[in-house]
């Protein structure tokens, strides 16, 4: 979770992204190497932080002695020698030594924004922003994508190389040169959020780190450019999703469902804050894809139990969403709202339709609505056959024992 603000300083000094995630790199190595023996620091981050630009001004140095430009950069080695954190030992950093944390200032929201530069396609501004903001690997970025693994690690690389050549600057771009950024930087938040609320890999269900840093940068975002209805509507999704952290895992760290969730574990200031975010949003012009799902996310916090949820307004919602945003996933998770506003055949009928998809041919949840709705048909022996499929599709251990359990549920029925 440090790395993304690191490789952000260190880009916004060097003007360069490679070299920038190899002295961040480095630094970590650093850590690696002498933390087991003299101890964690009080303030790890800062640490990394001091090492890393520590190595970007050796680097700097070099550069000028090899290029003989030591006029050209020596403002950026004045103001380094004049950072009191350069002054002072790895385990003696000052405050001033954290990462500073406004808007506009933001290393990590300027990062983001490089990366989403437009002389990138938008999959690949998307791809390269989870791997340097978010620390995603390229397999969880292909997962979040729906691609294979090595198509997403040759995307990131053809990035770099391209922001490279490019002579992209690092800063955040003022005015109307946002514009064009910020559908990628909105949706690079988007699958941050959704890695850490569902982790697509590993032992754990959720990621919370990355949960709050999303919501971190989307309400720095939503400051920063707080005429964009948008990134409200974003951020207004995830205050809303993230209240019912506390109630999605059990005392073993398994997941527990959305319907079986004890609703008084909800966070209520989290709730009011996504209610407000999701207001403002809508006093700047018509609801976007972002602010639907938060009027759809809505529909559960402000229900009192499961089944009190409108679930037809959540039927008539995601129709709207179809429209503005057709694809495969939408329309699977417009299946299920349909399977609880209108019976489950109904939802059957359109998960149905959606088994030729490509996209959703190695999707573990397509199986997992089917096998969910075929029980509510009584249709338990297909209902148990979908879930060992979705089971065998997940990469997340947790997901995968949940499932198995749900077959072995039907097996008994």
């Amino acid at each position: 979770m440090e790395s993304a603000r690191i490789v952000g300083a260190l880009a916004r000094m060097l003007r360069e992204l490679g070299q920038a995630e190899e002295l961040a790199q480095d630094a970590m190595l650093e850590a690696l190497e002498r933390w087991p023996r003299d101890g964690i620091p009080d303030r790890p981050g800062a640490w990394l932080m001091q090492v890393a630009k520590r190595r970007a001004l050796d680097q700097l140095r070099r550069l000028a002695l090899h290029a003989g430009k030591q006029d050209a950069i020596a403002w950026e080695a004045d103001a380094l020698l004049h950072d009191r954190s350069l002054q002072r030992r790895p385990d003696e950093l000052a405050e001033l030594a954290q990462e500073r944390a406004s808007a506009i200032d933001d290393d990590v929201l300027r990062l983001m924004f490089v990366a989403c530069h437009p002389v990138l396609s938008p999959e690949a501004r998307a791809a390269l922003t989870l791997k340097v903001v978010g620390g995603l690997s390229s397999a969880e970025i292909a997962h979040a994508f729906l691609v294979p693994e090595a198509t997403m690690a040759q995307r990131i690389v053809r990035a770099k190389r391209t922001l490279s050549e490019a002579r992209v600057p690092f800063a955040v771009p003022q005015g109307e040169e946002r514009r064009p950024r910020l559908a990628s930087v909105l949706q690079v938040l988007y699958l941050i959020y959704n890695e850490g609320y569902t982790a697509s890999a590993g032992a754990d269900w959720l990621r919370p780190a990355l949960c709050r840093e999303a919501l971190r940068l989307g309400r720095v975002l939503a400051e920063l450019m707080p005429q964009e209805g948008e990134v409200h509507g974003l951020v207004a999704l995830m205050e809303i999703q993230s209240s019912r952290e506390r109630a999605r895992s059990g005392p073993g760290g398994e997941p527990v469902l959305l319907l079986e969730q004890d609703r008084a574990r909800w966070d209520r200031l989290l709730i009011r804050r996504g209610l407000a975010a999701l207001a403002r949003a809508g006093r700047h012009g018509s609801l976007g894809p972002y602010a639907l799902q938060a009027a759809i996310a809505a529909c559960h916090a402000v229900a009192p139990a499961p089944d009190a949820t409108d679930w037809v307004r959540i039927a008539a919602l995601y129709d709207a969403l179809a429209q503005l945003l057709p694809s495969p996933v939408v329309e699977l998770n417009r299946a299920v709202a349909l399977g609880m506003a209108y019976g489950p055949a109904e939802g059957l009928a359109l998960a149905d339709r959606l088994l030729d998809e490509p996209a959703l041919r190695n999707y573990h949840l397509l199986p997992s609505v089917r096998g969910d709705l075929l029980v509510k048909l009584g249709r338990h022996g297909e209902a148990r056959a979908e879930f060992e499929r979705a089971a065998a599709l997940t990469r997340n251990r947790r997901e995968a024992t949940l499932l198995l359990a749900r077959a072995a549920a039907c097996a008994g029925a």
